[in-house]
């Protein structure tokens, strides 16, 4: 604009002077040539310049790029990386597992061994098991008739649990194991209860006492009838009235309601009972 305006000034100035017949200096000719020539000069370098600015546009945004693309080359690597150690992590479990397994494997190949042994075990002990509670049967039908209810129920709760299929043959077996250890305590210990004796028309009630398996004496609740049991006959039998106050005494140490003391009791056997 301020070029354009010297122009026009300029003009002016060339046209007045024409008129009036006036010389125009040379000094200001040249000025008005050098003015009049600058635009055609500018335009070349305002578009140098706007390629220039241009070109650092572009090369800001390709820096920018640059930027972008390293930041995500350097993303992708450390996902590579952690890739990478997340590979050779799972290749070590997968091996622990491969192990784990194969132990597994031996494992359940010897408990199928053991099943099997188990299965001929229970197949030789099963009979033998059914044969120990048949015995203990006729151990207890032979003996002593005392605690009759208490032997009769334990006998037939064996004979129950033998067929039973939820009852593991450990558990069987240590029952019946249990059982013969119960009969076999009997005959190391003394043992007095108040009972049912059976008699004509019914029954009465007595005092028992057991000497381990030796005897089995039985007396009145009033103290004047006294009995023993008499295997050979597998009877009762009546004692000799000299027996009731030691029977006594001894019912008493039995229940711990007197001291133990020295008793001379009748005893029999089936030696001295089989002589005429």
């Amino acid at each position: 604009m301020v070029v354009q305006l010297i122009i026009v000034l300029f003009m002016y100035v060339l046209l007045t002077r024409n008129a009036l017949m006036i010389p125009l200096p040379k000094r200001l000719l040249a000025v008005a040539l050098v003015l009049a020539s600058a635009p055609l000069a500018a335009t070349p370098l305002d578009a140098a310049l706007d390629e220039s600015q241009q070109l650092a546009a572009d090369a800001k945004a390709s820096q920018a790029r640059i930027e972008q693309l390293d930041d995500a080359s350097r993303e992708m690597l450390t996902e590579y990386r952690n890739a990478l150690q997340q590979a050779e992590a799972l290749q070590g479990y997968n091996a622990q597992l491969r192990e784990l397994v194969a132990a597994q494997r031996k494992e359940l190949t010897g408990y199928q061994e053991q099943l099997e042994g188990i299965e001929r075990t229970q197949e030789a002990v099963t009979p033998q098991m059914r044969r120990m509670v048949e015995v203990l049967g006729e151990f207890i039908a032979a003996d002593l008739p005392f605690l009759p209810d208490e032997r009769s129920d334990r006998l037939a709760q064996l004979q129950d649990l033998l067929p039973r299929a939820d009852v593991s043959l450990a558990e069987k077996y240590r029952r019946i194991l249990e059982a013969y250890q119960v009969e076999s305590d009997y005959g190391r210990t003394v043992e007095a209860w108040r009972g049912e004796l059976p008699a004509e028309g019914g029954s009465r009630s007595v005092e028992f006492l057991r000497l381990g398996r030796v005897m089995l004496y039985y007396q009145t609740l009033d103290g004047h009838e006294s009995g023993w049991w008499n295997p050979q006959i597998r009877s009762w039998q009546l004692l000799d009235s000299n027996a009731r106050r030691p029977l006594h005494q001894a019912i008493a140490i039995a229940r711990q309601e007197q001291a133990p003391a020295l008793l001379d009791l009748p005893v029999k056997t089936l030696a001295l009972e089989a002589k005429p």
